[in-house]
């Protein structure tokens, strides 16, 4: 396969856009006091890629599981060298004399109050994608945020991606022509664990876990790492895995919010294994231009799988397909031929982190990639299309009320009622 020089004339200064301005031992000065709420999979993901930046410390970890709480704490005394103290009780943490961050990294049915009580205490923080369950716990956590005035980054770590940055560069260079359509899709064949109602494994309290939500029946179907697909939890394949692809546009084509969404789906395959769609075709009306986003659960998704993750951006003068790792060119250019260009995707958490930690070093929110009302619009996205499948209904929004308009059905979705014994932040 021949490569042609399609970004041979990229400018210096939107290469510049690409590289990381980090000097070792830059962070290591005075290290920030950083809490960590969730020390599951994810949350010491993040925890782990603070530490190997530099800069932090964790003094505490919260989490409901007690076995995540004890390997968690053990596992960031390896590596930093001092115990965090344990809580199961978030806001006993967050009580904790000396904390300057907190790092989210729980279910996004509880982020909304663990984020808002953060910025209750002043402290800065890194919160987990999606920002939110709900669209108005989104815009109450947007409230809070700018009450606080803190620094924020919602951890949409692919506006890291050199691969997205450089088609970010060929766009605003006009090299990819008019856009009239893009596309988003992550197909894939999930392992369900056991949906049997079952007892919580010895040391997880469920009823924390679930908290604001919902108390389902306890079965490892929609437990730890498997919660994404119930809709009481997770909301599904697109509220989980394509809200990084919807945000990743949105920051490639700096689009605001969709004024129309229009989704379709259903079962195919995972029916009684799954609440939520194992196929869903969503389009969300930009002004600009339609974004698609389509994901099958079941068959081999595509003719081509290495086409199964990623965008693919329809031009005039070209069409691009990028994920995190590579992008593949076809210009509209007579005997033309792809083009692949190969990059690496291995720094993006830390990058992502490295910039949240030099924003609270130097309360500086310029340096923040992903501020809390890019996440909260972003993740409103996913939201009203799962709103437009839940209704069976287009949903018209109205960005300057952030409300839906004549769909009284969708919009009594915007919010969702809380358990008893919890508030929902108003």
């Amino acid at each position: 396969m021949r490569r042609r020089k399609f970004l041979k004339d990229t400018s210096i200064a939107s290469t510049a856009m690409l590289s990381t301005s980090y000097i070792p031992g830059l962070l290591q000065d005075q290290k920030l006091k950083v809490g960590l709420i969730g020390a599951g999979w994810y949350g010491m993901v993040i925890a782990e890629a603070g530490l190997e930046v530099g800069g932090i410390e964790v003094i505490g970890v919260s989490d409901v599981d007690k076995n995540h709480l004890e390997e968690s704490v053990s596992k960031l005394e390896s590596i930093q060298g001092t115990r965090p103290k344990a809580f199961k009780d978030y806001r006993e943490l967050l009580e904790e004399p000396g904390l300057n961050a907190i790092l989210i990294g729980t279910q996004p049915h509880w982020h909304a109050l663990q984020f808002i009580a953060s910025c209750a205490k002043g402290l800065d923080i890194y919160c987990e994608k999606p920002l939110s369950y709900d669209v108005a716990e989104g815009q109450a956590m947007v409230a809070a945020a700018q009450k606080a005035g803190n620094i924020v980054q919602i951890g949409f770590q692919r506006r890291k991606a050199e691969s997205l940055l450089k088609v970010k560069a060929m766009i605003q260079e006009g090299k990819i022509g008019q856009i009239h359509e893009v596309g988003a899709q992550i197909h894939f064949n999930p392992t369900i664990p056991d949906t049997t109602p079952q007892a919580p494994p010895q040391g997880l309290d469920w009823e924390a876990w679930c908290g604001p939500a919902p108390k389902l029946d306890y079965r490892p179907s929609i437990g730890h790492k498997s919660w994404r697909l119930e809709r009481a939890y997770g909301n599904g394949h697109l509220f989980d895995w394509g809200i990084h692809h919807v945000d990743a546009i949105r920051m490639m084509f700096d689009l605001d919010m969709p004024n129309r969404f229009v989704t379709h789906g259903g079962m195919t395959k995972l029916a009684g294994k799954i609440t939520t769609p194992d196929t869903l075709h969503a389009t969300m009306h930009f002004d600009e231009m339609p974004l698609i986003w389509q994901h099958r659960m079941w068959g081999t998704g595509g003719m081509d799988k290495s086409l199964n993750n990623g965008i693919h951006i329809y031009g005039e003068e070209a069409t691009i397909f990028v994920s995190d790792s590579h992008l593949k060119i076809m210009s509209n250019a007579k005997d033309a031929e792809l083009e692949v260009v190969e990059v690496s995707a291995a720094t993006i958490r830390p990058d992502m982190m490295r910039d949240f930690i030099q924003a609270v070093q130097k309360q500086d929110k310029a340096l923040i990639s992903c501020p809390v009302e890019e996440g909260a619009k972003s993740t409103a996205c996913v939201q009203l299309a799962m709103i437009s499948h839940y209704t069976n209904s287009d949903v018209h929004w109205d960005q300057a009320s952030k409300t839906i308009k004549n769909n009284v059905e969708a919009e009594s979705l915007l919010a969702r009622p809380y358990r008893e014994g919890y508030v929902r932040p108003g």
